[in-house]
């Protein structure tokens, strides 16, 4: 098995143990959610639907979806977030839990009527095949919904210039051992995401747009979630990002057809399982990304 990252999977495991959603408000999380699965078919599922959540953490995007379908299977190669998301969906009956990577769902292909992967792909070293493994999984007709971190794309050329500033901080406290970087991700939390996402909120209250405003995104969060997503990203030495037509062609290369994106988070898409697979592209295809 290649396409995972151990210290990355043990980071994982410490960040949904740290932050293992007990202490977010329940409508938070549920707003979240919407968010994300906004353009989700779930009218397109068959009764008593059977899916997969690839990278599934602490289980909070299963919950909201568990109640919504037949059975689904958490899969996470991290075993102490399993262990999470087993208590925190401990009272749901149809979730069943499997400790495994990307490229070893155990499951034969063709076997789901839906899967989902949110925020999980653009930590793997191929983010190409591990959709292309998450696509061989569905049956014909299913739909599979991905978030990846976007390549700003949409972004002006300063705020591009000001991630790539941001990233090279990442990239130095990614290495560091966990003790050191989980404090230091948390003073980020207070020192920058909190003051820039407040005055996002304060400026909407005047009744400006800020939308493009680095951190605007958490002008409503909870200071809870801006330390955990502050943890997320800049705790993980492994990171990809992509441009809408980037995600496109890797989901076209991975069998998947019909392809829907959601404006926000960007790119939030949805695609289905080829109906006719030999005649789609090729899934060993590679995308060449810089």
């Amino acid at each position: 098995m290649t396409n995972f990252d151990p210290v990355v999977v043990e980071s994982f495991g410490k960040e949904w143990s740290k932050f293992n959603q007990g202490e977010v408000d329940p409508a938070e999380l549920r707003a979240i959610f919407d968010t994300y699965f906004a353009i989700f078919p779930w009218d397109a599922l068959p009764a008593g639907a059977e899916g997969f959540d690839l990278g599934c953490g602490s289980g909070r995007w299963a919950y909201y979806v568990s109640s919504r379908v037949g059975r689904l299977h958490c899969i996470d190669p991290s075993p102490e977030a399993l262990n999470i998301a087993r208590r925190n969906l401990s009272p749901i009956e149809n979730c069943e839990f499997h400790c495994a990577s990307v490229e070893a769902i155990p499951f034969p292909d063709g076997s789901f009527d839906f899967g989902y992967s949110v925020g999980v792909l653009h930590h793997v070293p191929d983010p190409q095949k591990g959709v292309a493994e998450c696509a061989r999984k569905l049956k014909p007709g299913a739909p599979f919904l991905i978030y990846l971190y976007y390549a700003f794309d949409n972004r002006p050329l300063w705020f591009r210039a000001l991630w790539r500033a941001s990233d090279l901080l990442r990239r130095l406290v990614s290495k560091l051992p966990f003790k050191i970087k989980s404090p230091l991700c948390d003073l980020l939390a207070a020192l920058v995401y909190w003051p820039l996402a407040r005055t996002g909120r304060l400026l909407e209250w005047f009744g400006l747009k800020v939308e493009h405003l680095p951190l605007s995104a958490y002008r409503n969060r909870s200071f809870y979630l801006m330390r955990n997503d502050a943890l997320d990203r800049f705790g993980t030495r492994v990171e990809r990002r992509f441009a809408r037509a980037e995600i496109r062609q890797m989901m076209e290369q991975s069998g998947l057809e019909r392809i829907t994106f959601s404006e926000s988070p960007c790119w939030c898409a949805v695609g289905y399982k080829n109906s006719f697979p030999d005649q789609s592209s090729p899934q060993d295809s590679k995308v060449a990304f810089g």
